[in-house]
Formats: C-alpha cells, sequence, structure tokens
C-alpha cells in the first residue's frame, strides 16, 4: 500500500500543480486554449469559412463566429457521420455520443474526436482521481474494483464511416484493456442494453469483487444497489462490499438522493465527489470536499463564454469570456471544443461562487424552468425547497417533475408538482406549505406572484405511486446511461405523459 500510494502522488504531483495555475493565469490559460483551437481548425470547412487564419483576439472570434444550438449543427455533424472529412474539425471523427440528457425524442449525435476523447474525457477521469488522492492521501480506492453500470446504448453503426453509442460505451471501448483489470463487470456485461438484464448480472457478476467505488448518476445507481441488496439479502452495502470508499456522480443534483446514499452506505468515511461532465465535453469537478461547488477546469480543449440569462434568448445576446464573470449571476455556457463543437449553447445553466479560482454551481438547464407567470422558477430553486422541505418532514425523493397549472376562466395559475417519494412525509400538505415558503424565499419573483394568491395559488403536490417515473422511463427507451428526468417545464407535456402512469400505478 505505501508503494502504490507513493507511485500515485509521483504521477499527480505535476498534474495538481497544473491545476493551481489555474488560480493565478486563468485568462492567459483560456486564451491560450482559444487560439490552439482556432489554429487546428483553420484549414477544415468551417475555420475557411470564418478564417480563422485572420483571427487575432477573442473579441475577434466572439464577433465573427454565431452562437449555434444542435439544430443549427446538425447539418455539419450528419456530413461527419457520412464520413466527410476536415468539416469542424481535422481529420475524420469516427465516434458520436448520442446524448440522452432530455427525455425528447429527438436524438443529438455530439461528435467526439481523439483529441477531446484524449485530452478531454480521459483526463477528466485522470484529474478525478488526482484530485481524489490530494484530498485523502491514504485512499485505498485504487485497490479494489471500481463498479460500472455503463450506458444504455453499446456502440453501434450509424454508417459504414462512424459509430455512435453513450459516451461511456465510447469510453469503454477506447479505454486500454488493462483497465479491464481495475472495473467490474466485464465490458460485454456492462455494455447490455436491457437495463433490468444489466443490472441482474452486474449484481450476480460483483457481489464477490472488492468493490471500492463508483462512478455514475445517482438515480439509475440507486437502482442498482437496491436490487443487489434484494439478490443477496444483505442489510447496507457494507455487508457486501466492507471497502467502498467513494461515488463519483454527476448528471443530476446529489442532494434529493443523500439521504438515500446514508442509509445504503451507513459510514462516516464513505465519500461523495460531483464532477460536472456531458457528451460534449468534461468541464469541473469538485476539488474541496468542504464545499459543495465545483472547479471549472480550463486546459481540457475548451474554450468558455458566458450569456447572463437577462440577455438569453434575444437575437443578438451579449457573451462575456470567462475573466469577464461575476460571481451570483445565472449564465447558459456556450463552449467551443477539440471536437469541433463552435461556440455551442450546450443547455446548462451556472452560477459563479467564486473567480480565484474560478468554481461554479449548476443552476439548471436553459430550456427547464416554469416561467409561465413571470416567477422565473428554476431547477437550483426548486432543489433547494425540495431539499428544506425534506429535511423538516423528514422525507426522501426518488423522482419528481414540476409544470405549471395555466389560468381557467375563473381560476388562478399554479405549479403542479408530482414527486415519488422513497419515504412520504406523513402530512403532504406540511411538505406543500415548506416547500411553497421555501420557493418565496429563495425566488423573489415567485414570492410577488404568491403574495396573497395575486396570480398563482399554492402548488399542488401529487404523491406519484410506486414506479411511476421508472415505467414511463422504461416506455421512452431512456431507462440507465446519462438518461434523467425533466425537473421542471414551462408546459405541461411531462406531466400528461406521466399522470396515466400514477393513475395506472395507484389501481
Amino acid at each position: 500500500m505505501a508503494l502504490l500510494n507513493s507511485i500515485i502522488k509521483w504521477v499527480n504531483y505535476k498534474r495538481i500543480y497544473q491545476i493551481e495555475l489555474y488560480r493565478n493565469h486563468a485568462e492567459e490559460i483560456q486564451e491560450e486554449m482559444l487560439f490552439n483551437l482556432l489554429n487546428e481548425a483553420k484549414n477544415t470547412e468551417w475555420g475557411r469559412k470564418y478564417d480563422y487564419r485572420s483571427i487575432k483576439s477573442v473579441e475577434q472570434f466572439a464577433e465573427r463566429i454565431p452562437i449555434s444550438t444542435y439544430e443549427q449543427m446538425e447539418p455539419h455533424i450528419s456530413r461527419m457521420i457520412d464520413g466527410e472529412r476536415n468539416v469542424l474539425w481535422p481529420g475524420e471523427i469516427k465516434w458520436f455520443a448520442k446524448s440522452s440528457g432530455t427525455t425528447n425524442a429527438k436524438s443529438k449525435f455530439i461528435p467526439v474526436s481523439t483529441d477531446s476523447l484524449e485530452d478531454c474525457h480521459f483526463r477528466g477521469g485522470k484529474d478525478v482521481l488526482a484530485i481524489y488522492h490530494r484530498n485523502y492521501p491514504e485512499a485505498k480506492a485504487l485497490t479494489g474494483k471500481s463498479l460500472t453500470l455503463g450506458g444504455s446504448h453499446r456502440v453501434s453503426n450509424l454508417s459504414n464511416k462512424s459509430y455512435y453509442g453513450d459516451l461511456s460505451a465510447i469510453m469503454i471501448e477506447n479505454l486500454p484493456f488493462w483497465t479491464d483489470l481495475n472495473r467490474t463487470p466485464p465490458t460485454e456485461i456492462a455494455l447490455i442494453e436491457e437495463f433490468e438484464r444489466k443490472v441482474d448480472e452486474i449484481t450476480k457478476t460483483s457481489i464477490h469483487e472488492n468493490v471500492t467505488s463508483f462512478a455514475g448518476v445517482p438515480s439509475w445507481y440507486l437502482v442498482l444497489l437496491r436490487h443487489v441488496l434484494d439478490y443477496t439479502g444483505k442489510n447496507n452495502m457494507l455487508e457486501v462490499w466492507p471497502n467502498l470508499e467513494v461515488f463519483i456522480h454527476g448528471g443530476i443534483n446529489f442532494e434529493p438522493y443523500r439521504e438515500q446514499y446514508r442509509k445504503l452506505i451507513p459510514s462516516d468515511e464513505m465519500r461523495y465527489l460531483e464532477t460536472y461532465n456531458a457528451s460534449e465535453g468534461f468541464f469541473a469537478i469538485q476539488d474541496d470536499p468542504s464545499r459543495d461547488d465545483l472547479l471549472l477546469m480550463l486546459d481540457y480543449g475548451i474554450f468558455y463564454e458566458f450569456i447572463p440569462m437577462s440577455e438569453y434568448g434575444k437575437e443578438n445576446p451579449k457573451t462575456i469570456p470567462l475573466w469577464d464573470v461575476e460571481t451570483g449571476v445565472n449564465y447558459a455556457m456556450v463552449i467551443s471544443t477539440n471536437g469541433g463543437l463552435w461556440r455551442y449553447l450546450i443547455g446548462d445553466t451556472v452560477v459563479f461562487t467564486s473567480k480565484n479560482p474560478y468554481k461554479i454551481k449548476i443552476t439548471g438547464r436553459t430550456k427547464h424552468f416554469i416561467n409561465a407567470f413571470g416567477e422565473e422558477v428554476i431547477i437550483d430553486n426548486a432543489e433547494k425547497a425540495l431539499k428544506q422541505a425534506c429535511d423538516e418532514t423528514g422525507a426522501t425523493i426518488r423522482d419528481y417533475t414540476a409544470g405549471p397549472v395555466f389560468m381557467g376562466d375563473n381560476a388562478k395559475g399554479a405549479h403542479e408538482w408530482l414527486i415519488e417519494f422513497d419515504t412520504p412525509p406523513a402530512d403532504l400538505s406540511r411538505f406543500t406549505e415548506i416547500l411553497d415558503k421555501t420557493l418565496q424565499s429563495v425566488n423573489s419573483d415567485y414570492e410577488a406572484k404568491r403574495h396573497k394568491n395575486t396570480t398563482l395559488n399554492s402548488p399542488k403536490v401529487i404523491a406519484a405511486a410506486q414506479g411511476t417515473f421508472y415505467h414511463w422511463m422504461k416506455e421512452k427507451g431512456k431507462i440507465g446511461g446519462q438518461n434523467k428526468v425533466p425537473r421542471l417545464s414551462n408546459n405541461r407535456d411531462y406531466l400528461e405523459q406521466l399522470l396515466p402512469f400514477h393513475h395506472e400505478l395507484s389501481r
């Protein structure tokens, strides 16, 4: 063990020093990153169109290149899928991550170049371990195996020239063969597409291994861990894997799940480390376990820009580089990457908590909010209010979504929440009251609309039948992987799809 830790410290020392440079040299690092990207792509079709060779400043870049959504970049990506070279990024790109960040029927195929795979996604994973071992020098996670749930889409042909799959599947396909020694289950099981069968096979294969860590989306790992307990008859996960040490999580807010994990893994020594990564890139890591914000990673082949949400939706929104952001302001994130995404709206919103170094919290999605009545409720507001309601009532939540109840002829508007509880509150009306009051305390626009029921009546909370969200996601083919339930919507589409499942399971 002493020798292993010495090797880890030696490997990590240089990288930790480079990360420390983020504090005082962020602007230089990001400017260098932009011009490296421009130089690499100058001979691509996109680079020639916007004359990347002549761009000499960040301001020129922002003025010349349009902000793009996936729909706007899709024609270029489709040509890359068909095998065309040098379209958005040099050479041929053969890997495309099928993005399932929402339950929208339309799939996105995000290009994953060799550069983005090596210099962004794999580097992010290495840095997670470097930061973890810096914070916990005596950590033993690497002496055991990492439990891998895998994606919901194994790698398949898109064309004769290209392949698609969940990002996790693409990474597993491209990892060195020796990483199998540190992972369970074997690749062929981790990439089974049918979720229930995969969970069953993972359980049978992994319960006798020395599992010390796992990484992924909290909601899907809960399904797996509970299945392991049902299969083994054990009371908690430490009876199955006594050396379990760390869960590296991302994709959704962990707070609604923290209490459930504490019960499943009843140890004060269990550690939880948050990351912010997506098909488009690896963006941030929780580098300080005493804080709940994330360090923005600046040298992964990504150049960042930010749109203040007060500007979002305008025809020509103001964008600002990293060094001009302000703390406490909600921003939409714009990225240019070594996968060929240029000034791309990823769809996430963040707020900066620190500028020395640059640290962020994820506040939501640009499309996932409720603003039907001018209340501007975002996911961050919802998570805080739900946490407070759970803390005061002893409830725990498995899944939820919320949307508006539109005004009728003689009725005011309201919000409707469909919440599937693991532990329901003894008094749902009390839970609803706390949820409402906390939302008012964290969102002045919501408070104004709720004042004396001026515009909004008290929210309506429905305790969903067990399995409501799982069966809905399963019907849509969105089980496992990076799939996640849309938390907030400015219309009732998700609620109207979910309520029939709730009524059917309630019978």
